[in-house]
């Protein structure tokens, strides 16, 4: 188990940071609109950064290659890998594609709630969990530790770059705050930084512009028997439920789910041949570490960098299920005379269709440019 840096402080001296963050944020003078008018677009990526490559680590491609968007740090949290070793290949990508400058900020390694041991219990009660992430892999959960691993060896190399000297729910906060009402947070990931950072400071989510997230799948059982079980699974809701409702259920001025329509584009061996067309460093990277996976991350940072790819949505009222049982961790969704409202359910936009070609164009040449 690796020593825990001194960013993660009790949660006294978190609260007593935050008081003393916010009154110097609200005290300062905020840009003229004249100066927004021309500003490009701010954006936080929180995500389990799983590595070298894949749709996690790719998924930055559409953010840092778009002039018109800055990013304005990175924030990780446990799920599909542990929290340490997520950073570091997050970080070694970073050095890679030239942009170290920008902030990585470790956050949750643990669930609000959920554990390994609880899930090994709902998998004998309702059935195995077909990807476990951190906890486990695909097929077993046998020898799974209880405690953060050492960080394994880097095939591309171990970062020079460390983390910011911050938590990941502060660094949010504090960004927010310093640009209130600019900042998309764009969600790739469990939602446990976020959690935290609204139970931190009940206005982060309204003073954020706006959440976009991956997840949030509906309906899916039947494509776990006819397609892929793993691809049917919404890890990114199972691995963190609570933390999912919490987020689901603030302030947020707008919501958009980037779920069922994920899944419809694939990183294939003839894509990646476009892509590594143009020898890169990056294009490098990720012909090595190709993943034959849907465009999960990658997909819904672009629609976050750029909304025009959005062609169909709807609108409906959605939630995650925190009640055990099959359903745990699962997306509800309600038309609104339906809602349970009183409950704290809200809007969410539903995208259901994009500009594919677009897309897939826009990626080819991104991941080239970097």
């Amino acid at each position: 188990m690796r020593q825990r840096p001194p960013t993660h402080r009790p949660l006294l001296r978190l609260t007593s940071a935050l008081a003393a963050t916010l009154a110097v944020l609200c005290a300062a003078p905020h840009a003229r609109a004249d100066e927004k008018a021309d500003a490009p677009e701010l954006v936080i990526e929180d995500n389990d950064f799983l590595g070298p490559g894949g749709s996690d680590i790719q998924s930055t491609i559409p953010l840092l290659a778009n002039p018109h968007v800055k990013v304005l740090g990175f924030t990780v949290c446990a799920g599909d890998d542990w929290e340490n070793a997520e950073s570091a290949h997050l970080r070694r990508f970073l050095e890679i594609a030239h942009h170290e400058d920008i902030p990585v900020a470790d956050g949750a390694v643990y669930p609000l709630i959920n554990s390994v041991e609880l899930m090994r219990l709902r998998e004998k009660q309702y059935g195995a969990i077909p990807w476990k992430g951190a906890w486990g892999g695909p097929s077993s959960m046998d020898n799974v530790p209880s405690v953060q691993p050492p960080l394994p060896k880097f095939t591309e190399g171990a970062p020079k770059t460390p983390a910011i000297a911050e938590p990941a729910a502060m660094f949010l906060i504090r960004m927010v705050h310093a640009h209130p009402h600019q900042v998309t947070i764009f969600e790739a990931g469990p939602m446990t930084n976020l959690a935290l950072a609204i139970r931190l400071d009940p206005t982060f989510a309204a003073t954020a512009k706006q959440l976009v997230f991956m997840g949030g799948l509906i309906d899916t059982s039947m494509m776990s028997i006819t397609g892929s079980a793993n691809f049917a699974s919404d890890f990114n809701m199972i691995f963190d439920p609570e933390a999912a409702h919490i987020t689901l259920t603030a302030a947020w001025p707008s919501i958009t789910v980037v779920g069922n329509v994920s899944n419809d584009i694939m990183m294939t061996k003839p894509y990646m041949a476009r892509i590594a067309s143009k020898n890169t460093p990056v294009t490098s990277y990720m012909s090595r570490n190709f993943s034959p996976l849907p465009l999960w991350d990658e997909m819904a940072a672009a629609i976050a960098a750029d909304p025009s790819l959005v062609k169909q949505s709807v609108k409906a009222y959605m939630d995650v299920e925190t009640a055990k049982g099959y359903s745990y961790g699962h997306a509800h969704v309600w038309p609104k005379n339906l809602a349970p409202v009183a409950m704290g359910v809200r809007e969410v936009t539903l995208v259901q269709k994009i500009d594919a070609e677009k897309f897939q164009e826009n990626f080819v040449k991104q991941a080239q440019g970097l």
